[in-house]
């Protein structure tokens, strides 16, 4: 997607303060319903922690996060989180949760090497959740009925906005469909990851594509994946390869693919030993987060993030993330948007 993309005869379909209501309905109704289909107890969530532990995500591995010397720490290094992969899996740890249990956080997070458009921003917001699993529930169904339930709590919430906003009505197919990266490769190989999702997207309405970040059958790979969070590279009974992937919907709006979620079920000693290996990072195995894993010191766990502006924009029938959260924006984007009748935040 470029830069700025403002659809035909776009307008909102609610005013700003109507919007800024709804926003608040949306994100209290998903939380409680992700909550109740996943049993998730909210924990409040760190915006910063030390540099040099692992705690920190570093997205697929090149991403440098926001740090500054902290006075605290006798000027040590501190970062910004960009997300909470690592840290709810040790938070987990430090708390016993048990297996079949787990925590979501309201996380508030700064990218600044993310490429903006009407999807991305620097500024992130996102429920991060996760949740202790056993290690005989590391297999594709448990990852499948995970997203079915998540699925579950985006309707429920599409349902109940629409009752309370009637002029939104809902749209999103009733169920979910799934398909691994490498038969999508498959349906369609002489496309591009994202020209297959934009495929497979429009056909059934929402998707998860599984298997991201390993290689394929061509040797390509769909999306860049860190090593050290998501699984995908352990292969399952059925000889696909991959623990992990992505719920991603068709948007009328933007006319377009729309990513709502990435997730997965997390490393095991064996999968991060490999995966280090795989993305030449074995210099990772001393930072504290992964001596406490290969070490067997943390729990067997699934999680993942799920933006809460892009759900907003999404449910709201918005053509811009900056319409329902106050982001940063370049001069030139900000014009053409107040030229087009569109508000940003």
């Amino acid at each position: 997607m470029k830069q700025l993309f403002l659809p035909e005869d776009y307008t909102s379909v609610l005013d700003v303060w109507q919007t800024e209501h709804a926003i608040k309905f949306i994100k209290d109704t998903f939380q409680l319903a992700l909550a109740a289909e996943l049993k998730l107890r909210r924990i409040t969530a760190p915006i910063v922690v030390p540099s040099g532990k692992g705690l920190n995500d570093n997205l697929s591995g090149t991403e440098q996060p926001v740090s500054f010397g902290a006075r605290v720490l006798g000027g040590q290094r501190a970062e910004i989180v960009q997300s909470l992969a690592k840290w709810k899996r040790y938070a987990l740890w430090r708390h016993h949760i048990q297996p079949g249990m787990g925590i979501y956080t309201d996380m508030n997070a700064l990218r600044p090497d993310e490429t903006i458009d009407n999807i991305h921003s620097v500024y992130v917001d996102q429920w991060d959740w996760e949740k202790v699993i056993t290690p005989e529930e590391r297999t594709p169904e448990r990852l499948q009925l995970c997203v079915e339930r998540i699925y579950a709590a985006l309707k429920r919430t599409e349902f109940l906005l629409s009752e309370q906003f009637p002029v939104l009505q809902p749209f999103l197919p009733d169920r979910i469909h799934f398909i691994h990266a490498e038969e999508l490769r498959k349906q369609y190989p002489g496309l591009s990851p994202k020209e297959r999702e934009e495929r497979i997207a429009c056909q059934f309405g929402a998707v998860f594509i599984r298997g991201i970040g390993g290689a394929l059958g061509d040797g390509t790979i769909h999306d860049d994946r860190s090593p050290d969070y998501d699984d995908w590279s352990t292969e399952a009974e059925d000889g696909s390869v991959g623990l992990n992937g992505d719920i991603i919907v068709w948007n009328p709006v933007l006319q377009s693919a729309f990513e709502i979620s990435s997730m997965g079920i997390r490393v095991d000693r064996a999968a991060l030993e490999k995966q280090l290996w795989l993305k030449n990072a074995g210099d990772r195995k001393k930072l504290y987060f992964h001596s406490l894993l290969l070490e067997g010191k943390l729990p067997q766990t699934m999680g993942g993030g799920i933006g809460q502006s892009r759900l907003c924009m999404l449910l709201l029938q918005k053509c811009h993330i900056g319409e329902v959260q106050a982001g940063l924006w370049p001069d030139e984007v900000l014009t053409e948007c107040e030229k087009a009748g569109v508000f940003l935040f």
